[in-house]
């Protein structure tokens, strides 16, 4: 009976037929419901022999092989994944299974608008409620380096001092890169008091990967679970801190593009960003929609037209 409900309250069709296994408590109530449902007369069957029983039986059956395939392919994924991760703590030499792993990676174009990513899997799976993105606030230019360690370090400072879900600590950091991200990672987190985190590093050029005190690089085959599993997690970081770039340069592309406009301070250019997110949107929107911006009015707008 719940069942029915669940599916029919949001069904767009409700059939005048409706044939079920076992006889529900609330049989009549059902029918009565159903009908005033569907905007006629409902009736629930339950046969017990003929076309349509077998018709009953049929279904059962299909949903029963449905849902064991279902639950031999969750089955099946989840040794899989205990698999890849006990790959990468053998092929890592890693103290314990690597169930949290933290990635990192920084997206910048010529130093400009530069933004640190970090991205979260928990039994291989994403924890994206765990994400979390990073504005470079210390580093001028272009040295990777530093910027990664500031945002290691704006992450493991506040291992210590919030209770929340910052204070939960990885099993194995991986930084996008290669030795020298590596180092620098190892220069933070040491200083942080978390030394005793594993961090490692994977070059994308080669799919190297970098541990401390490794003086070779580790390569796994390319057909290692280990690997497409390290990979999958370091592409995820580069999408996330890449689609931050984004947003970002767009935010700084409206602010430097407005700057040239007589009368449009700061209040006014977040409340215009607010609004319309893009130069481009501000280029398309009429001169009424600009004007109804909180603190603009149809002189600015017109100028911001004319300027833009």
């Amino acid at each position: 009976g719940d069942f029915l409900k669940q599916f029919y309250s949001s069904a767009a069709y409700i059939p005048p037929l409706i044939l079920l296994q076992h006889h529900p408590d609330d049989f009549f109530t059902l029918e009565r419901w159903l009908s005033d449902r569907g905007g006629r007369e409902v009736r629930l069957r339950v046969p017990l022999r003929g076309a349509k029983r077998k018709l009953v039986d049929m279904v059962a059956e299909n949903a029963r092989q449905s849902l064991e395939y279902m639950l031999l392919g969750r089955m099946t994924a989840a040794r899989a994944t205990s698999a890849a991760l006990e790959e990468i703590k053998k092929a890592l030499k890693l103290p314990r299974l690597p169930k949290r792993i933290e990635c990192y990676d920084i997206s910048d174009i010529s130093g400009k608008s530069a933004v640190g990513a970090m991205v979260v899997f928990e039994e291989g799976e994403p924890r994206k409620e765990y994400y979390r993105r990073f504005r470079i606030k210390t580093i001028e230019g272009t040295d990777d380096y530093a910027m990664m360690q500031e945002v290691l370090r704006r992450r493991f400072k506040k291992v210590g001092e919030f209770e929340d879900t910052w204070a939960i600590t990885p099993d194995l950091v991986l930084i996008d890169g290669g030795r020298g991200h590596l180092n620098a990672a190892l220069e933070v987190i040491k200083l942080a008091g978390s030394e005793n985190i594993a961090v490692a590093s994977i070059a994308k050029e080669n799919e190297e990967i970098f541990r401390p005190g490794m003086a070779e690089p580790i390569v796994l085959p390319r057909d290692s679970a280990a690997l497409r599993m390290l990979q999958f997690i370091r592409d995820e970081a580069h999408r996330f801190a890449i689609g931050y770039h984004r947003k970002v340069r767009g935010r700084e592309s409206v602010k430097s593009a407005l700057d040239n406009v007589p009368g449009i301070g700061p209040k006014r250019k977040k409340a215009l960003l607010r609004k319309f997110g893009s130069v481009k949107a501000i280029k398309e929107a009429s001169t009424e929609d600009i004007a109804a911006v909180p603190g603009m009015t149809r002189v600015l707008a017109a100028k911001i037209k004319e300027y833009l």
